[in-house]
């Protein structure tokens, strides 16, 4: 079809950061300052992660908390290696999958309730902190909890797009058992924009872990009063879960694009899917079809159709199945799939080998000056996750189990002691060996097609690192899921979002193809990214200009 001349215009709200000693890039400004501070009192890259996560876990309880699971990617400057923890939770050892079902029917559901107990699994953010520092780490955690602990015990002001998340959660959660009225709200409410809150019994949590470590939390008082409180409401984990408890150090997985090594964690989470899509559009000369040009869209919006179909069929916990990776990864698949690429929007696909939009997540990275960088994502899931707050503990439980299939034939289906399915990625690349970039874009499903989007604004397309996550986005919703059944499909072709600033004669000629185009009305996510300019020894930082993030550098 013909392509609609138009200057390529790049739209940016603000400069790059640029500094030479050290980067902190996260949703909340606060949380970026105090990440920096550690930096600046001799702390590197990793404890700076922990402590700007503990303190977006007190500021932005409606995307992340201690109550959740975490993934991270570090660049180790002395080693020059990258290393990967899949620091996420297991289901409880005592629900069997019977038993799963037998409660599903009692609750007439045929999914998974995600503000049920039987949603909730191991949280597994606090023992990837103390993985990350035991192995990297350098200051103790007594400094690097310490800001937290001040803020949560004198108040913080709360930033405009939390306070608005929070109202909206806070109305309905406060219907939970336990504490979540009196630990997340004031008179019951969520706080306004610039009101100070305080959390307390947060503070006293990481009071726990500053002076007794990882086992206050899944050996001592903290998971005791966990098990206490799930025996007396009828919830599913035990001590014997949170003793159990371990993360994984893994090798992440990798391809080429366009001479650049893009790096995902893969297994039980959806970073596999950005590798295929990279993988699709390799095979197109996207920079001479024009940014957000028909074309370019239209190939896009394909090759995440193609990649999702597998995603709903093969990402699982690679303790209870065998991931076929190679082939996934493989150029000789992706010149297959990307056979099934015409003129017009491909409605029924499925996956080629046999065998949720808007999540609550906060993407932060952070860089030192030795060096060493950190890509780091953590979350509840759904916003504030369940709303079961445990009294005096100061957090929420994910609701990650929500994401488990109940098809007995399904790669993602429920067992217990079993990690399901993520949507959190973080995102890292290297050039010629060295770290070039550290990024992410938090936001359920759109998270693999946000990460597609920054790359080829950023080596496609040219755009500075600011440029790259301001520009318009897309989101291809309907996907099959990994909670469907073994059998799904994508029937209809799905839906395309695009932001407003799109211009309307793009939208028409999609729609000509058979795309079902809507303008607005979708989640387009939340981006951080450091930039490691190698030639010039320094860092270059962007932050999300829809939201409340901030990159600041020394």
């Amino acid at each position: 079809m013909a392509q609609i001349d138009r200057p390529n215009e790049h739209f940016v709200t603000r400069s790059e950061v640029i500094a030479a000693n050290g980067m902190v890039a996260t949703s909340q400004p606060l949380a970026t300052q105090v990440g920096l501070d550690i930096l600046k009192q001799g702390g590197n890259a990793v404890d700076a992660a922990i402590a700007a996560n503990a303190a977006i876990g007190l500021m932005e309880p409606t995307g992340n908390g201690i109550g959740g699971d975490l993934f991270a990617i570090i660049w180790d400057a002395e080693t020059e290696q990258l290393y990967a923890l899949n620091a996420s939770g297991r289901s409880p050892m005592n629900l069997s999958y019977e038993e799963l079902l037998e409660e599903l029917d009692r609750l007439e559901r045929n999914s998974i309730p995600p503000y049920d107990l039987l949603s909730v699994s191991v949280p597994g953010a606090v023992d990837g902190w103390f993985e990350l520092h035991e192995r990297f780490g350098s200051a103790p955690m007594e400094q690097i909890l310490r800001p937290s602990i001040r803020y949560a015990e004198e108040g913080f002001p709360v930033s405009e797009v939390i306070a608005s998340a929070w109202q909206g959660a806070a109305g309905f959660l406060s219907q939970q058992p336990g504490a979540f009225e009196e630990t997340f709200t004031i008179d019951g409410r969520g706080p306004d924009k610039g009101e100070i809150f305080r959390n307390p019994d947060l503070g006293n949590t990481y009071r726990l872990l500053a002076t007794e470590g990882r086992d206050a939390f899944y050996r001592g008082e903290i998971a005791e009063k966990i098990d206490a409180w799930m025996r007396e409401n009828n919830g599913y984990l035990r001590f014997e879960d949170f003793d159990a408890h371990t993360s994984e150090w893994i090798d992440p997985i990798t391809v080429n694009y366009r001479g650049y090594d893009v790096y995902q964690i893969g297994q039980n989470n959806q970073g596999t899917a950005v590798l295929q899509m990279l993988q699709i559009l390799e095979g197109y000369d996207l920079a001479s079809k024009g940014h957000n040009s028909e074309e370019t869209l239209h190939l896009m919006v394909e090759a995440k159709k193609l990649a999702f179909e597998d995603r709903a069929k093969h990402y699982a916990d690679p303790d209870f199945y065998d991931i076929p990776m190679e082939q996934l990864l493989s150029d000789e698949y992706a010149a297959e799939r990307r056979q099934l690429i015409g003129e017009r929007a491909a409605d029924r696909l499925t996956s080629g080998i046999e065998g949720l939009e808007q999540g609550g997540t906060i993407y932060l990275t952070t860089a030192d000056k030795d060096g060493n960088m950190v890509s780091l994502i953590q979350s509840n899931f759904r916003g504030m996750g369940t709303g079961f707050v445990v009294p005096g503990t100061g957090f929420s439980f994910q609701n990650r189990g929500e994401l488990f299939s109940l098809d007995p034939d399904h790669p993602n289906v429920y067992a217990p002691g079993k990690r399901p399915f993520h949507t959190i990625i973080p995102g890292f690349v290297t050039k010629d060996g060295y770290p070039w970039l550290s990024f992410g874009v938090m936001g359920g499903a759109f998270q693999p097609q946000g990460h597609v989007q920054i790359l080829v604004n950023l080596i496609d397309f040219g755009m500075n690192l600011q440029e790259a996550g301001d520009a318009v986005r897309w989101l291809h919703a309907e996907s099959t899921e990994p909670t469907d059944s073994h059998d799904a499909m994508l029937e209809d072709g799905g839906r395309v979002h695009i932001e407003s600033g799109i211009d309307y004669r793009i939208v028409r000629a999609l729609r000509s193809r058979g795309h079902d185009v809507r303008i607005g009305g979708g989640f387009y996510g939340r981006y951080q990214a450091i930039k490691y300019d190698r030639e010039k020894g320094v860092f270059i930082g962007a932050s999300e200009s829809r939201a409340d993030g901030q990159a600041a550098g020394y």
